[in-house]
């Protein structure tokens, strides 16, 4: 007896098959690595200008002197660059001419004369001809980096005052058109916690008398158009008492507990003059 021959399935049966694969398929799809909803977004909205009348500022209330920048003279930059500089013949050859340069906020200005005395000249002896106790002289020990990005080191150095203070200088090479002029392009002081170098910037983090607990930490970058190291970016992180030491201005109770918030990862020198890489150093 021959088997009867078998009907094509009409549409509607394979419509129907197709609907139960899809359905089959749908339903295992509940494994991790599915696509699920985060809820609803939140409406973007765009800055809100507030008090839009207020009049328009003609000049600042103080100025800092940020972009202000100096030659210095009597100084030479050899065809070495930089690292051949004596940076105590620079710091004394600044304070000579600009006395105001290492002025204390609430005293006169620090006499670096008599303190430059006791600084060792590159043949290891002091102006008297007399070997010197480290730690007598206020210069740090100098680094050097392209700040600038035009492939020639500048020359940072750091210099202790009274009151806790350090200054933060920056000379570059080059300026006017000139190879051998030495122009002051950052000064700063502050009491300091440390000093980063990161890529091009420098990175200074300072304690912060009002806030216990808490740093305050400025990068200064190169500006091109005004030609001088600016405060780019300036901030409050919170940090941690360092070796179970109590941060600087917090009190028994108000001690600063949690992990500071910036990169802080250049390579540098502390206002001790430790730090950095070899390739920044003389």
């Amino acid at each position: 007896m021959r088997p009867r021959a078998r009907r094509p399935p009409t549409v509607p049966a394979l419509l129907a098959g197709a609907a139960a694969v899809l359905a089959g398929l749908l339903s295992g799809c509940g494994t991790a690595g599915d696509l699920r909803s985060a809820g609803p977004t939140p409406t973007a909205t765009g800055p809100v200008r507030l008090w839009p009348d207020l009049p328009p500022v003609t000049a600042p209330p103080y100025d800092y002197g940020e972009i202000d920048t100096v030659p210095i003279p009597g100084v030479r930059v050899p065809s070495g660059g930089v690292r051949a500089l004596d940076p105590v013949a620079v710091v004394r050859a600044e304070a000579r001419t600009y006395p105001m340069s290492y002025y204390h906020p609430k005293g006169p200005p620090e006499p670096l004369g008599d303190r430059l005395a006791a600084c060792a000249t590159r043949g290891g002896k002091g102006a008297a001809g007399t070997p010197q106790q480290p730690g007598d002289c206020p210069v740090l020990t100098p680094y050097y980096r392209d700040l600038t990005g035009d492939r020639r080191e500048e020359l940072i150095v750091g210099v202790r005052l009274g009151r806790q203070l350090t200054e933060v200088r920056v000379f570059t090479p080059g300026a006017q058109q000139d190879p051998g002029v030495l122009t002051r392009i950052m000064a700063t002081s502050d009491q300091l916690v440390s000093v980063e170098l990161a890529g091009r910037d420098i990175i200074l983090r300072s304690v912060s008398a009002g806030i216990p607990g808490y740093e305050y930490r400025t990068a200064w970058s190169w500006d091109e158009q005004h030609q001088a190291m600016l405060p780019t970016r300036d901030e409050i992180v919170r940090v941690k008492p360092r070796s179970g030491k109590p941060v600087p201005g917090a009190s028994a109770r108000t001690t600063g507990s949690g992990e500071g918030t910036g990169d802080g990862t250049g390579t540098g020198a502390d206002p001790g003059g430790n730090g950095g890489t070899e390739a920044d150093r003389p």
